[in-house]
């Protein structure tokens, strides 16, 4: 035990220790238009001789201007429309100067446009539009049998389907909400009927979509620009207004379908636009699949072995209180075992505001979740202890603690050790989620494979996660033969 409290206190050292200047961090959002756009300005920055980072697809709108007013992040895309109906929601912020000056109270500020709206728009199948004569938005509340698919954000943002409800009188209960990479695809197999779209989207073109008229100008203009702190340096500033003006809506379609449809990295398609446009050298070859696995795979193994050795440090000293002292400990077992109904990805979100994004947060929360099993076990196993046994140990004169330490851990260790082999495998597995909050690790190239429908990122992510927690099982199969004693191992003859 104080081996592996050390180890974790090592570990914690160490992830937290700095590594000398940090570098410009460019976040973007969960689409690849703005992973696209992301990895331009580390480009741009980095031409400038600036030391950057992308950290790309961290999440959603509110995630990221989170982390720019919090300084995890330096910049990061946006759009005109979105900073004004969700970021800036409830303020008067009609004019471009009205909406500068609000940023700036928040110490942000904002590029000129890039050169293209990219705005929302409601998609159907061309045959879908011919048959029902369907030609704007307005047109859907006479076919109340159509079925809505909207991305996630768009179900509950300020400008999404809450207000263009009420604006074109339609049904409250048309809608679920999904992916919006997997929109497309549930639409094109008839799953749905209308789904939300970007208007610089490669799909639309792929798919043969009809874009349904905006007729009552619910949808203001979404001209993409790049937030930034205040407090940037001059020479981040400069670098990112060079994308001012630079991209217009064809050419940003066009590196959307490059990405979408034609299978090329956003790193790599980004190099391209940089060196056309920019006259940019690119930096080196674009990062090969094994590279690309010993870093998620270091990504994991640092969530896991430090939310796990800390969870462990915990939890077995709260089983023991739970056992030794019944009413409190009843109050121990159900917080933890409230902690475990509490869904992963909500219980990510609820960590942000405290520790901000990527990998502490995830940390925090894969060692919650990591509780209950290792202290129900712990409990479990020195309540089941027989009372005959405690009676020797005490009529031997051992002291309380010689008693736990060298009795009924030991006769519990079999419990304790299942508990902590069921906390690993589901933290190996639970872990794939921080990379939707910029933790890295194998959801990464799970989450990229699901919005670019590339089965192989995947399996890439998948495969080794799978693995990883099956060798996990078999590394702590292996530790309870040398720390269970022979006699009380399940494998024992009689």
């Amino acid at each position: 035990m104080r081996r592996l409290l050390a180890a974790c206190a090592l570990a914690m050292t160490l992830t937290a220790a700095p590594a000398g200047a940090a570098p410009v961090a460019v976040g973007s959002k969960t689409f690849t238009e703005s992973v696209i756009l992301g990895g331009l300005a580390a480009q741009l920055l980095r031409d400038a001789g600036l030391d950057a980072a992308h950290r790309r697809a961290l999440g959603g709108t509110r995630v990221l201007w989170q982390a720019l007013l919090t300084g995890e992040i330096a910049a990061y895309p946006d759009y005109t429309g979105t900073v004004r109906r969700e970021i800036l929601a409830g303020r008067d912020v009609g004019t471009d100067a009205e909406m500068r000056a609000a940023l700036a109270a928040a110490g942000v500020a904002a590029t000129a446009p890039l050169g293209f709206n990219n705005s929302y728009a409601l998609g159907v199948m061309k045959g879908t539009a011919a048959r029902l004569g369907l030609r704007s938005v307005s047109d859907l509340a006479g076919h109340p049998e159509l079925r809505f698919g909207f991305s996630n954000e768009f179900m509950d943002r300020v400008d999404g389907w809450p207000a263009l409800r009420r604006a074109y009188a339609l049904s409250r209960d048309r809608a679920r909400g999904l992916d919006h990479d997997l929109a497309y695809r549930a639409l094109a197999a008839g799953d749905i009927d209308v789904i939300d779209v970007y208007t610089t989207d490669a799909e639309i073109a792929y798919y043969d979509l009809v874009l349904l008229e905006d007729d009552r100008g619910h949808f203001p203009r979404y001209d993409a620009v790049m937030l930034y702190r205040a407090d940037l340096e001059p020479r981040a500033v400069a670098a990112l207004k060079r994308l001012e003006g630079r991209i217009d809506a064809a050419a940003m379609a066009a590196m959307n379908a490059a990405v979408k449809l034609d299978g090329r990295p956003e790193e790599q398609v980004a190099a391209a636009f940089a060196g056309r446009i920019f006259g940019i050298a690119a930096g080196g070859g674009a990062e090969t699949r094994l590279d690309r696995l010993a870093r998620t795979t270091a990504d994991h193994l640092v969530l896991v072995a430090i939310s796990l050795g800390a969870a462990i440090a915990v939890a077995i000293p709260l089983g023991v209180f739970a056992a030794r002292r019944p009413r409190p400990g009843q109050a121990v077992l159900a917080v933890t075992g409230v902690i475990q109904t509490v869904p992963s990805l909500a219980l990510l979100v609820f960590m942000i505001p405290l520790l901000g994004i990527g990998g502490p947060p995830a940390v925090a929360a894969l060692f919650l979740y990591s509780l209950l099993p290792i202290v129900r076990n712990t409990h479990a196993g020195l309540v089941g202890i027989a009372p005959a046994l405690r009676e020797s140990a005490r009529a031997l004169g051992l002291p309380r603690g010689a008693r736990l330490r060298l009795v009924e851990l030991p006769l519990a260790a079999p419990s304790i050790l299942a508990g902590i082999k069921t906390s690993a495998v589901i933290n190996v597995g639970t872990a794939t989620l921080g990379a939707l909050i910029g933790a890295g690790g194998y959801g990464q190239p799970i989450l990229t494979g699901i919005r670019l429908d590339n089965l192989g990122l995947i399996l890439e992510g998948a495969v080794p996660a799978a693995l990883l927690a099956l060798l996990v099982q078999g590394a702590f199969e292996l530790a309870e033969r040398r720390v269970v004693p022979k006699g009380l191992r399940p494998s024992s003859g009689s």
